[in-house]
């Protein structure tokens, strides 16, 4: 005999509109649904399981008498606009899984007594972004130049990552929910996010995101660990939002990447953005951005610049064979550094091989193969 269930309507509409969908848009995928918002039939228990996996829900969300409030717990600022707390479900669930990550280990740091990083807040009243970008530079042990004993800004990506991985601060990379290639995560919304916090500091940057972008993304979120405040952004144009804290670190990644007054120099003898991006080993949109920061072109030459970058750049995307290193990119999604933590809590047998299979996504053969593959390859 199957078990029908009365279900407060409200709910299901949110949990519709939460997935992002409209009703006209789930209900060919889902056709029971009208009948249940129409009270001409109620949901078998079976039924409202494959409706709660079909809107990644919790089953029990379902009973609840109202929806609940799932506001983000910092500012996720829009470009040229104002602050928000509300993202999409997709965004949602990775901002949570980042913060799980978080959550134990620090934790797990402090119970082996690890101490607060001494960068982290270091400017949180301080504006000066020039003074911010020196304390940086010498935190991570870099040169103005340091960027010019790369051949490709990918290079620069890499070599910055783990530059920034042996500081303390955890740095995942993805553009999907998790392992979860049906639920992608659109760079128009969310180019990344930074988790503040003086013992485990986490980063999350959209990896669909072209290289340069992500280049720029993670040494603006350098500066919001450095003044102390987490926040997300989509950096649509790679422009800032209208907020002092987002302005402020939007300086500091300019001037880190690509250093004013040698680029004034260069510029004066060649004022050529590809050849500029060359020298600086960072791409071209990132140039064309520093450029419009030091008036040396205007904003309508700026988004033609950009607008045409981004177009061939994803045109070549799109024209590219698919596949790839499952393992290699579990490294970048994951973090080694992270990893490394939870490999040696399981080792400790602090933290139960169920354990790390949650918080890293990662089951059975496939967790052993990627810690045996990835941390003990070399």
């Amino acid at each position: 005999m199957k078990t029908e269930i009365n279900i407060n309507t409200d709910i299901l509409v949110w949990a519709i509109t939460r997935a992002g969908y409209q009703l006209h848009e789930f209900a060919p995928k889902f056709p029971r649904i009208l009948d249940w918002l129409d009270n001409k039939k109620t949901p078998t228990v079976k039924q409202l399981q494959d409706f709660s996996n079909k809107v990644h829900i919790p089953f029990g969300y379902l009973f609840l008498k109202e929806p609940p409030k799932e506001d983000i717990p910092f500012p996720f600022f829009r470009t040229g606009n104002t602050e928000t707390t509300k993202v999409s479900l997709n965004v949602y669930e990775t901002i949570l899984i980042v913060q799980r990550r978080q959550d134990w280990l620090k934790e797990y740091l402090q119970e082996h007594d690890f101490k607060a990083l001494p960068f982290v807040g270091k400017f949180e009243e301080v504006n000066d972004y020039l003074k911010i970008v020196e304390d940086i530079r010498s935190t991570l042990g870099l040169e103005n130049d340091w960027a010019s004993n790369f051949k490709r800004y990918e290079d620069t990506l890499e070599f910055i990552t783990q530059a920034i991985e042996e500081i303390g601060i955890i740095v995942n990379f993805n553009s999907i929910v998790e392992n979860n290639t049906s639920r992608p995560i659109k760079v128009e919304e969310c180019r990344g996010f930074v988790l503040v916090d003086d013992i485990a500091p986490f980063m999350f940057i959209n990896s669909a995101d072209g290289k340069a972008a992500q280049l720029f993304t993670i040494i603006h979120e350098l500066a919001h660990i450095w003044t102390g405040k987490s926040a997300g952004f989509d950096f649509r144009q790679l422009l800032p939002a209208n907020d002092p804290i987002e302005q402020l670190c939007d300086k500091v990644a300019a001037e880190f990447l690509v250093p004013a007054e040698s680029f004034n120099a260069i510029w004066q003898v060649k004022p050529d953005i590809i050849y500029i991006a060359k020298h600086f080993k960072v791409s071209p949109i990132v140039v064309a951005r520093r450029a419009l920061d030091l008036s040396k072109i205007t904003k309508p030459a700026f988004f033609q610049f950009y607008n045409s970058y981004v177009s061939e750049v994803k045109f070549r995307k799109e024209n590219q064979k698919g596949g790839g290193d499952f393992y290699a990119t579990q490294k970048k999604r994951l973090s080694l550094s992270f990893a490394a933590h939870v490999d040696r809590a399981v080792k400790e047998q602090s933290l139960l091989y169920r354990d790390a299979y949650k918080i890293t996504g990662l089951r059975g053969e496939t967790y052993q193969n990627f810690i045996n593959q990835k941390l003990y390859s070399n």
